[in-house]
């Protein structure tokens, strides 16, 4: 049996020697060459945010994006700048839009303080109709389309809606043709609706509410009219219909509104410039009259008209014959001078004896004692204009 060799001398060892036990431990990567630059994030953050509508958030993404990717080094520059310029253009996309409806909410709706200082109920402009009184923001009947808040006409108002009718049909909504054909109609609705014009208060006036170009195209036929009554307070109708009154004075009244509403168009030139057109307004002057003077002989006999009715003929067949005399003019200053003739023939003191024998207002209208006296201007060969109504 042999012996085990002795152990070394000296510390620490212990005999025999421990074996070699394989061991865990770290080893070097692997060299795979250099590694390119990572995506830097904001720069796809900025294109996903412009594609799908945040785009203010896409700027700012972007600008980060290059800001970090000069810095880092990071990839994604083609991207960033991409997306930079899509959140740009979708963003002024943004804007216009939010503008264009901003514009169009602030011509329906007021601001909230002339909301509340306007009394009454709102109303779709469509939906009012003759009767009707409203209040409009500011008191402005100006406005191209204002909002309108429907009241009772015993209160303060604003206006009185005196006809809601179709638009005639223009080749362009927007025309002078296309503006006097609703004056026109206007004048006549409120002639019908308010006869006695000469009850009107002064401060009253006409307004008409027509189809814009574009409205046209989209539809909108409807016509408004309006007596306007936004210088004064002013409670109550002025309504004095047909219905409202005996058939002989609203035949009389008819006639004598036809007679104002003629006398208020003349042509807008000078006689010297179109006596044509003036020949043809003076057979529509000695057409009106004519109407006038039949309603007049039928009513010669009524008690209280035997002596004021004979007067107001023998004016009307002076009249008319001048204004025959003037549609044969061949002259522009021929035709001022009957025009005149014409005009003078007609006593403003007569008519308001008739009127008071028919029961009707008395009181002259300011509008129409400054139109007879400036309906013909001596020597200048330009015939002035009168206004039929309340304007």
């Amino acid at each position: 049996m042999s012996t085990p060799p002795s152990p070394p001398p000296g510390p620490g060892h212990s005999w025999p020697p421990p074996s070699q036990q394989p061991g865990w431990g770290w080893a070097p990567p692997l060299d795979l060459g250099p590694q390119p630059p990572a995506l830097n994030g904001f720069a796809l953050a900025s294109l996903l945010a412009g594609l799908l509508c945040f785009p203010p958030l896409g700027i700012a993404f972007g600008v980060a994006a290059l800001v970090q990717i000069a810095r880092k080094g990071d990839r994604g520059k083609a991207l960033a700048v991409s997306g930079l310029v899509l959140s740009v253009v979708m963003t002024g996309v943004m804007l216009f839009a939010v503008g264009r409806f901003v514009e169009g909410a602030g011509s329906r709706f007021p601001a909230t303080a002339d909301l509340a200082a306007v009394e009454g109920e709102l109303r779709d402009i469509d939906d009012l109709k003759a009767g009707d009184c409203f209040n409009v923001p500011g008191g402005d009947l100006f406005e191209e389309r204002p909002l309108m808040y429907a009241v009772d006409c015993a209160q303060v108002h604003h206006g009185e809606v005196t006809a809601s009718k179709t638009a005639a049909t223009v080749e362009d909504p927007d025309s002078e043709v296309a503006d006097r054909a609703s004056e026109d109609a206007c004048w006549k609705a409120q002639d019908e609706y308010a006869m006695d014009t000469w009850a009107l208060p002064e401060f009253a006036e006409m307004f008409y509410y027509a189809p814009s170009r574009e409205s046209w195209q989209q539809g909108d036929r409807l016509l408004l009219c309006v007596i306007g009554t936004t210088e004064q307070e002013w409670r109550g109708s002025l309504r004095r219909d047909a219905g409202m009154l005996e058939p002989e004075q609203a035949a009389f009244l008819r006639a004598a509104n036809g007679v104002e509403f003629v006398m208020s168009r003349p042509p807008e030139e000078d006689a010297a410039d179109a006596l044509a057109e003036h020949q043809a307004w003076a057979r529509e002057m000695h057409a009106a009259l004519g109407e006038e003077a039949k309603v007049l002989r039928q009513d010669a006999s009524r008690p209280g008209l035997e002596t004021v009715v004979p007067v107001q003929l023998k004016e009307i067949e002076v009249a008319r014959a001048a204004w025959q005399r003037a549609s044969q003019a061949r002259t522009g200053a021929e035709f001022d001078r009957l025009w005149d003739g014409a005009v003078a023939a007609m006593s403003l003191e007569t008519e308001k004896a008739l009127r008071g024998a028919y029961g009707l207002s008395t009181e002259i209208p300011q509008w129409l004692e400054d139109s007879q006296s400036s309906s013909a201007e001596p020597e200048d060969g330009s015939g002035g204009e009168s206004s039929s109504g309340a304007a």
